[in-house]
Parts: C-alpha cells; sequence; structure tokens
C-alpha cells in the first residue's frame, strides 16, 4: 500500500513526533507507516486523513500487488 503521509507533513511542516502524537500513537508507528512496514488499522488511517483535512483514498492507495 502506498501512501502520502510525508508528503502530507511536510505541507504541514510537521514532523513525525507531532503527527504521532496528535494521533496518539508512537513515533515509530508513523515512521513504520511511512516506509510501508506497516499498515495501519482503518481506524488509524482514518485519524491520519482527518487530520490532514484529506480524504482517506486520497492519502492512502492500493498498489497493483496488495
Amino acid at each position: 500500500m502506498e501512501n502520502l503521509i510525508r508528503v502530507e507533513r511536510a505541507k504541514k511542516k510537521i514532523t513525525q513526533a507531532e503527527l504521532a502524537e496528535k494521533v496518539n500513537v508512537s513515533r515509530q508507528t508513523i515512521h513504520a507507516i511511512e516506509t510501508g512496514k506497516f499498515i495501519p488499522s482503518t481506524v488509524l488511517a482514518l485519524k491520519i486523513a482527518k487530520f490532514f483535512k484529506v480524504k482517506l483514498e486520497d492519502l492512502f492507495k492500493l498498489e497493483e500487488n496488495d
């Protein structure tokens, strides 16, 4: 699964730690999601999309092999 969290963070000029605090997870979790090592739960994905004020499907995209 591809995601644009790093891009959205850059637009808002916030760190992984700041985003993690806003959605109540660790910085390591945000890092793992950004690098594709962890796929977030539906609830966490929705929290992140809501924080960035974007649609879920604009933030997370399925790749052909998903």
